[in-house]
């Protein structure tokens, strides 16, 4: 599999188009959302506190995630770290390592999106083992805390550089 994750804007005109076209299993939209409210929360307001980030699979777009920072950084993050949201694998290339593959390229390509960070930051659903038992497996921890979230208790994780 040779899969690596690339900033957004520099997709061509018809890998937009595919980043479009993913759709996440209707289970699992409770979870990342769907690829239109990622590419609006992009899109809509342009800055440097949103970056979104394509997984290309032999140069097509098979998974998307963003990352924020100030001044769209949510009020349970810490100032010195970038936040994960609405990661989302295609339905068709879902069980193909591609979750794994984004999880693996994320610090590095964080790292030079927002080189003063200090950690990654993420939310999730306290009821979404698979995601808590992926996201563990590279190294996140669990802050210990939950919280009330949009559908449910929620777990703060993160990851340290």
């Amino acid at each position: 599999m040779t899969a690596r994750l690339v900033p957004y804007e520099n997709l061509n005109a018809r890998q937009r188009q595919q980043v479009e076209a993913i759709e996440v299993h209707k289970e699992q939209i409770k979870f990342s959302g769907d690829i239109h409210g990622a590419l609006h929360t992009l899109l809509s307001k342009p800055g440097p506190g949103v970056q979104g980030f394509a997984l290309l699979a032999e140069e097509v777009p098979v998974a998307f995630l963003l990352l924020k920072r100030p001044p769209v950084l949510p009020a349970w993050a810490d100032e010195h770290s970038a936040t994960l949201h609405a990661l989302q694998v295609d339905h068709r290339a879902q069980g193909k390592g591609y979750g794994k593959a984004c999880l693996q390229a994320l610090p590095d390509v964080a790292r030079q999106a927002f080189p003063e960070i200090k950690a990654l930051e993420l939310s999730v659903d306290a009821d979404n083992e698979a995601a808590i038992a992926l996201y563990v497996k590279f190294g996140w921890v669990d802050s210990g805390e939950a919280y009330r979230g949009r559908i449910g208790y929620e777990r703060r994780m993160s990851l340290i550089f």
